[in-house]
This record gives structure tokens, C-alpha cells and sequence, in this order.
């Protein structure tokens, strides 16, 4: 039981660790927790994501992964164009910034699904979430041993269950700042940058 707790924990930090880099996820959870727009269904799609990757890369297919440089070259130029596409509705976002008010704060103008759709491209396009879930935990888990390895993965899955539902209903806090129109254009403006230096970062990494 010692040792099946301290292994759990190793995965939590090391979970945990990854996880709250910023990145192109996070920054999308968090707006969505500021708006007030689809947390729970946002939340749930990145916990359950990240939650299937890290039991795949502990199930062993990290190294399958590892092995397909050509499948990586693929998510990346794909998840690079998106990531461009979602800067550039950003700058236009921060060129013509709006305002949320107490009425508009309970409903935004994204659909369920669009919001779901978002939030499924931000994770399963991003290859740094491959080369973080699959290989790199899922290499960190495997050296545990065969019997250590499944806590450990439970550690970084629950790592990502703590983290995303915290940015994502935490941001309620937020709202009265985001109630005037400056503070969303330096969001989004800071969202484009995000956007548009991450998919840099993605289509010249080797």
C-alpha cells in the first residue's frame, strides 16, 4: 500500500507538472471558464482526453507512437494550421473586443458542440500532447515496473482531473475583471500570441 501511494504521487507531480504548462488548451479552458460557456462539457472532454492518453501510454502504446515519425509529422502540420486559424480569430477578437455583463454571463454565443469540437482539436492535434501523455509518461510509468506502472498513471490522470476543472470554474472569479472591454483585448491578444508562437514552435520543430 507505501508503495502503491508513493507511486501515485510520482504520478500525480510528474502529471501535474506537464499539465499546467501553458498551452493552447489551458488558455481555451480558461476563456471558456471566464465566459461562463460550456465548462463542464470543456472540462470533461480535456479530463477524459488526457485521461485515455495516459492509460494508452501506460498500456504501452508510447512506444508505437515513438516509432511513427511519420504520423507525428502529420499531427503536427495539421495541428499547426489550426493552431493559426484559432490565433487569427483571436486577433480579431482582441481588433473588436466586447464586454461581459451579468446577463450574457450564464449564456455564450458558441454551441455545445462547437465548444466540445474546440476543445477535441486543442488536445488531439497538438503533438506535444502525444509526445507528453503517450511517451513521456507513458515511458515514466512503464519504468515503474509491470505492477507500478497503473498507479502511477492513476496519479497523472488525476492530476489532469484536479487541474482542468480548477482553471475552468476557478475562472468565475475573473468575470467582473472581463467585464470591461480592455481587459479582453489584452486576453486575446495575449491568446493570439499563444496561438500563432505555438504553431511556429510546431512547424519548425524537427
Amino acid at each position: 500500500m507505501i508503495a502503491a501511494s508513493a507511486l501515485f504521487l510520482t504520478g500525480f507531480g510528474a502529471g501535474l507538472g506537464l499539465i499546467v504548462a501553458i498551452g493552447a488548451q489551458n488558455a481555451y479552458v480558461l476563456r471558456q471558464g471566464i465566459r461562463r460557456e460550456w465548462i463542464l462539457p470543456v472540462v470533461l472532454v480535456c479530463v477524459a482526453s488526457d485521461a485515455l492518453l495516459i492509460f494508452a501510454g501506460v498500456g504501452g502504446v508510447g512506444a508505437a507512437v515513438q516509432a511513427a515519425p511519420v504520423l507525428l509529422g502529420v499531427i503536427r502540420w495539421v495541428g499547426a494550421a489550426f493552431l493559426v486559424a484559432y490565433g487569427l480569430f483571436a486577433v480579431r477578437r482582441a481588433l473588436r473586443p466586447g464586454a461581459l455583463v451579468a446577463a450574457e454571463a450564464s449564456r455564450g454565443s458558441a454551441t455545445l458542440w462547437s465548444a466540445a469540437a474546440t476543445a477535441l482539436a486543442l488536445t488531439w492535434l497538438n503533438p506535444h500532447v502525444y509526445l507528453d501523455t503517450l511517451v513521456l509518461l507513458g515511458s515514466l510509468a512503464n519504468s515503474q515496473g509491470g505492477d507500478g506502472r497503473w498507479p502511477f498513471g492513476v496519479g497523472a490522470a488525476t492530476a489532469s482531473a484536479l487541474w482542468f476543472p480548477m482553471i475552468g470554474f476557478g475562472a468565475r472569479g475573473l468575470t467582473g475583471f472581463f467585464a470591461r472591454p480592455a481587459s479582453w483585448r489584452v486576453l486575446d491578444g495575449c491568446v493570439a500570441t499563444l496561438m500563432l508562437t505555438l504553431a511556429v514552435l510546431l512547424a519548425t520543430s524537427s
